[in-house]
């Protein structure tokens, strides 16, 4: 018996899911306002050691548009930009504990590189 195309085809909300989170440093910010909440551009790009202040402000453009953070400036002076996540974005708390989890129990640690000259 055919299993129908209904049943065969991939989750189109994992789908969807998987094309924002699945981004890299997407679920790495979402952790860090997790974490810290709210919080100012300088103190994400601090928090996140790699991240290039383009990409932190593309993935953090790309949040607010799904609905995850909102984007807050601060009159100032000096003028600041925060950050801080919605109540749709902090609801994946709990998936990113069970991912943190998962990662913990299957995903060990590589071991960390040889010092020195190469071989």
């Amino acid at each position: 018996m055919a299993v129908p195309q209904e049943c065969s085809a991939i989750d189109q909300g994992i789908t969807r899911v998987f094309t924002l989170l699945g981004k890299r440093w997407t679920g790495v910010i979402i952790a860090v306002l997790m974490a810290q909440g709210r919080s100012h551009f300088a103190e994400l790009r601090r928090a996140i050691p790699g991240i290039s202040e383009r990409m932190l402000s593309d993935r953090l453009t790309e949040l607010a548009g799904a609905g995850l953070l909102v984007r807050e400036v601060d009159g100032g002076p000096p003028l600041r930009v925060t950050y801080q996540l919605t109540v749709a974005g902090d609801a994946l708390g709990p998936a990113m504990s069970e991912l943190a989890d998962w990662a913990a129990k299957h995903m060990p640690e590589a071991p960390p590189c040889p010092r020195g000259p190469a071989a």
